[in-house]
């Protein structure tokens, strides 16, 4: 849903719409739905902070020029190891590395591994 949002440049509680609806005709999605709108809702709850953690460690990538597909793991992982609940860095980061080997680009997912492991190793030590 970030990825479309972003891609679509649409708001995300748009893309969050549709998929309600989607979801709500489709009794066997509603554990995972309620999980990603979760996530989802988090993600914007928190962008401003989750994006000022991205900037401040990418290292020489603006946020505009990562491909959309990262920015949307790269947010996510970074949700969930700041401000959602029960899942460690490591495997955050992981997810968002086999996500990456399957959907970005070739240097995606050393970007992301690295990327997220100084994000992790700094928040760590707040």
């Amino acid at each position: 849903m970030l990825y479309a949002a972003d891609v679509r440049r649409r708001p995300v509680q748009e893309i969050l719409a549709a998929e309600a609806a989607r979801a709500a005709s489709e009794p066997a999605r509603q554990a995972s739905w309620l999980y990603a709108r979760e996530i989802v809702d988090g993600v914007v709850d928190h962008d401003d902070e989750i994006d000022a953690l991205l900037r401040g460690h990418a290292q020489g990538w603006s946020l505009e020029r990562m491909p959309a597909v990262d920015r949307a793991l790269l947010r996510v992982a970074v949700w969930e190891m700041c401000f959602g609940a029960g899942v460690p860095a490591p495997v955050a980061i992981a997810e968002a590395v086999r996500a990456a080997e399957e959907l970005s680009t070739e240097g995606s997912p050393g970007f992301v591994n690295g990327l997220l492991a100084r994000i992790a190793k700094e928040t760590q030590e707040r």
